[in-house]
């Protein structure tokens, strides 16, 4: 075969491939809508459309409840409203134009703003210079991804922490250490960023607690008071518990107890009461 006939076989060819491909390829599906998260039990408008001028038929599948908001006369896009979106999910998009189908896919996701958020502290009162911990709670918050906890002094932010992973309550714990004797107004933060799903910013922040820092005191003088104390009250306690052991050992031996022998043993004068 001559390098004429090959060449005329290879272009001959490359059209048949182009021309086959654009055929199958002869309309566009577009699907879209203003933000891609909704909130939970929301609605969401969803657009779809294409590039054939007369389409047979288009439309939107989906096992939720729809509605028709708008359409073009042609049908060559189609405004739906659709309802009660409790979960995250995917719409169809789909078209038919001269017997071919084509068809696009919209994922959704759907949003919880933290329904509480809580400020837990281990105590009333810590010392200066001490180490304590902070736990700050948000209840029942999705997507976990989104959000960010931050630990707040007099609306200061002192700690951030994000998350990640499925939907549930979103604990941060945060070490900090007392500052200088003063009383701590301290409260937590949760923020959820939906901007990167086309949504907007959700915040709220706890009840506020009052954490009392203050200075150690010298305990040694009242340490020494107690040691003391006790002492004192054993010793008094071991005096008696001799003397009362000695009477009741000499009462066995002379059949009296030894005060009250020496007593009757004194003259009868001295032994009288005075006036």
């Amino acid at each position: 075969m001559s390098s004429f006939a090959c060449r005329s076989l290879r272009i001959t060819l490359l059209v048949l491939f182009c021309c086959s491909g654009s055929g199958e390829k002869a309309f566009e599906v577009h699907v879209s809508s203003e933000k891609q998260i909704v909130e939970a039990t929301g609605s969401l408008k969803v657009n779809c459309s294409t590039s054939c001028e007369n389409p047979q038929v288009g439309g939107l599948e989906t096992t939720l409840s729809k509605e028709v908001l708008e359409e073009h006369p042609r049908g060559k896009w189609k405004q739906f409203l659709v309802l009660n979106i409790s979960q995250d999910m995917s719409f169809l998009c789909h078209f038919t134009c001269e017997e071919k189908q084509h068809s696009e896919h919209l994922s959704v996701r759907v949003y919880k703003p933290p329904a509480k958020v809580t400020l837990k502290l281990p105590l009333s009162q810590v010392f200066v210079g001490e180490a304590f911990t902070i736990e700050c709670m948000a209840e029942a918050v999705k997507p976990l991804e989104s959000l960010t906890l931050s630990l707040l002094r007099e609306g200061e932010t002192l700690q951030n922490q994000t998350f990640g992973g499925a939907e549930s309550n979103a604990i941060a714990i945060f070490n900090t250490t007392a500052p200088t004797k003063d009383s701590l107004n301290l409260s937590c933060k949760a923020v959820l960023d939906l901007r990167p799903h086309g949504g907007h910013i959700i915040s709220k922040v706890s009840e506020s607690q009052i954490l009392e820092v203050i200075e150690r005191t010298n305990d040694i003088p009242t340490t020494i008071i107690i040691v003391v104390t006790i002492l004192l009250v054993l010793f008094v306690t071991s005096v008696l518990l001799c003397f009362t052991l000695g009477q009741h050992w000499h009462r066995k031996r002379t059949g009296t107890y030894g005060v009250l022998a020496a007593w009757m043993r004194l003259p009868r004068a001295l032994r009288q009461r005075p006036g």
